[in-house]
């Protein structure tokens, strides 16, 4: 077979062009997708299992440790965040390209720029560590992960909203106004679920009452569920822009 050679235009195509909006329901279905499906398989068919409480009082969730840490849900749970996070690392680099450009004159914001990228790998991290170290191979790992996944989360969500309300601040474009609101919204409510865990949390550890532990599960649903509708709303921020594979510029390639 008689090969002929590329034009110059045939190169310059990008290889794989996906919508950004496409490329980020994709990523984060992922793990709507795995916990969903862990949880039912959890109660389901591992109903005693995954609801067991140290004091052996009636709980009806299972919290998403307990969840996870069962296979299949294991496996299902590690395949779902394995293909979620490289994309999510890519996010990150894109948000802090986006605030160098945007602040790159107004040295506060753009430290809060850094701060903002290294919760953001923090957070991506221990989501990492938390799925491939179960609570039931080591606790104190598991646990640590966990917190520093919330904590780590909520500081990046709420170093975004400073961010974009000087962004918003200083451009008028509808999607950023609604960006903004719904990011601080979205921080109220991941904020005010996560309050509530820990106090049904330390409450079941205290008096061991019949359902609190379930109720402790439901708001820890709740915290993961709005910590991935935060990061939803980069399809307002950047819904307009394309992901690209494409080869580098002549002058680039060497």
């Amino acid at each position: 077979m008689l090969h002929l050679p590329y034009s110059v235009l045939e190169r310059d195509q990008p290889l794989v062009r996906v919508s950004y909006t496409t490329f980020v329901v994709c990523m984060l279905l992922l793990p709507v997708f795995g916990l969903i499906l862990s949880l039912f398989i959890s109660i389901i068919y591992h109903f005693e299992d995954a609801n067991y409480t140290h004091c052996h009082v009636s709980n009806y969730l299972p919290s998403i440790s307990a969840a996870i840490s069962r296979v299949p849900e294991l496996y299902i749970w590690r395949f779902c965040i394995g293909l979620h996070s490289a994309p999510r690392f890519l996010l990150a680099a894109t948000y802090f390209s986006f605030y160098r450009l945007r602040f790159a004159a107004e040295l506060p914001d753009l430290l809060l720029s850094w701060l903002a990228f290294a919760c953001n790998l923090a957070e991506n991290s221990a989501l990492l560590l938390l799925t491939y170290v179960a609570s039931t191979e080591d606790y104190e790992i598991h646990k640590g992960a966990f917190v520093t996944f919330v904590l780590s989360s909520q500081l990046y969500m709420l170093i975004t909203c400073r961010l974009w309300y000087v962004i918003k601040s200083h451009y008028v474009k509808r999607e950023e106004l609604i960006s903004y609101r719904l990011k601080v919204r979205l921080l109220l409510f991941n904020l005010s679920c996560c309050a509530a865990a820990a106090y049904f949390f330390r409450r079941h550890n205290r008096h061991c009452e019949a359902g609190v532990y379930t109720l402790f599960a439901f708001f820890e649903y709740l915290v993961v569920f709005s910590n991935m509708a935060f990061h939803t709303t980069s399809i307002l921020d950047f819904g307009r822009e394309s992901v690209m594979v494409a080869p580098l510029p002549e002058d680039k390639r060497y």
